[in-house]
């Protein structure tokens, strides 16, 4: 399955790194230690950031919520954005679908 044109391995786990890749990439201000990854919640896909490493950037990134949601269609990564600090949710935002 993997195609010697593609900059990465087609596995599941990869494709996901390099997705999560991409969206770093495109929203260049989120910080290193802001963990990002997605998980299921019911039938749909949410990306999760999580700032426990960096609580302090939390309100900083949130203000820059329109990047983020562009960068999340374009990418078709998910349904919802959360915020996180390790296990508490701090915020939400559904990502409207593009038509």
């Amino acid at each position: 399955m993997n195609n010697p044109h593609l900059p990465f391995n087609c596995t599941s786990v990869e494709l996901e790194k390099e997705a999560i890749k991409r969206l770093r990439t495109l929203v260049s201000l989120l910080p290193s230690q802001c963990r990002i990854f997605r998980e299921p919640w019911d039938c749909s896909t949410v990306i999760c950031l999580d700032f426990a490493q960096c609580p302090h950037l939390l309100n900083v990134i949130q203000e820059q919520e329109p990047l983020l949601i562009n960068a999340i269609q374009e990418l078709g990564l998910a349904n919802s954005i959360i915020f996180r600090i390790g296990q508490k949710s701090i915020g939400w935002k559904a990502i409207p679908r593009l038509e």
